[in-house]
């Protein structure tokens, strides 16, 4: 997903991204959604949330 896409998403959940950094604005939708707001904090690429929508990038 672009960052572009990522700011539209958290705009559409009034998210106010201003400079924040990708991985910033990831931790804030997934606390707004009620998810652990875990975005790139994996330890040896080892991740429990399977359905996870940035599983992909957070793992890369």
């Amino acid at each position: 997903m672009t960052l572009k896409q990522i700011k539209v998403m958290a705009k559409g959940k009034g998210i106010k991204v201003g400079n924040m950094k990708k991985e910033n604005i990831i931790r804030a939708i997934q606390r707004t959604e009620g998810n652990f707001d875990c975005f790139g904090t994996a330890v040896s690429g080892e991740c429990d949330q399977l359905d996870c929508l940035w599983r992909e990038d957070c793992l890369k």
